[in-house]
């Protein structure tokens, strides 16, 4: 298993520096960057983090719009770094993009626990540090870019694909239940199984050879779905399937 991917945005040259030494240190594979432009470009490069710390002054994009941004390939859990104790802003944010949420300034001890609450709350893979995902022979999965291979021919996904190809990825082999699937790709919105239904069709049309009998995708009848096949890059997590108990999206 590689360490777990930290993508820091954060325009303080000196806090950056601060935060990505000192979660290094323990153990974690931090960069840094001083704006959202940036930090895409690295994520087109390299394929998204396990957890991405977003300062939301940033110069020339705003903490909510590159949080959006990241959101629209994956379910990336967030945790927002901010100097102002604005209510709303806060609660907006973790209304619609994040999972936690510090106030500058900070103890770097607090902070790390944080990263470790939300990353105990919800299952990660190793991406292996490479941008394209093997699943198998015949799948293969972009999410920085919105797109898979399937048997040799590419197709681009939506972002709320992308979003429910990672949730389902994460948990492969463990079944996710209907409510906690619309509770992170919708997190704001009132969605029913009616539209996660829709979605999913349109993602099996692409993922499977015959989506009337998925390979990848299995219906758990009124209870959820489930990824079937779990790819090396995996990593074998005791206990429930994620869940939002604590969560505020």
């Amino acid at each position: 298993m590689s360490k777990t991917k930290v993508l820091v945005v954060e325009d303080d040259p000196n806090i950056s520096k601060l935060i990505t030494d000192y979660i290094t240190t323990h153990g974690y594979d931090a960069v840094g960057f001083a704006d959202g432009p940036d930090a895409i470009e690295h994520l087109k490069q390299t394929g998204l983090p396990h957890i991405a710390l977003i300062d939301l002054a940033l110069p020339s994009m705003h903490g909510f719009e590159l949080s959006s941004r990241i959101k629209a390939m994956g379910d990336v859990p967030i945790i927002f770094i901010t100097a102002s104790n604005d209510t709303e802003t806060i609660v907006q944010g973790l209304r619609r993009y994040a999972d936690d949420f510090i106030v500058k300034p900070f103890d770097l001890r607090e902070l790390e626990a944080r990263i470790q609450t939300v990353l105990s709350r919800i299952p990660s893979f190793d991406y292996a540090s490479q941008p394209v995902l093997r699943i198998d022979d015949n799948l293969s999965i972009d999410f920085a870019h919105n797109r898979i291979t399937v048997s040799g021919k590419t197709y681009n996904l939506t972002p709320t694909e992308s979003i429910l190809l990672h949730v389902l990825l994460r948990n492969a082999g463990r079944v996710v239940e209907n409510r906690l699937l619309i509770a992170r790709v919708w997190p704001s919105d009132d969605v029913y199984e009616d539209t996660l239904r829709v979605h999913m069709h349109r993602l099996r049309r692409k993922l499977e050879s015959d989506s009337h009998h998925p390979h990848y995708i299995r219906t758990e009848r009124g209870v959820g779905y489930m990824f079937t096949v779990r790819p090396p890059e995996i990593v074998e997590q005791p206990g429930p399937v994620e869940t939002n108990e604590g969560e505020s999206d």
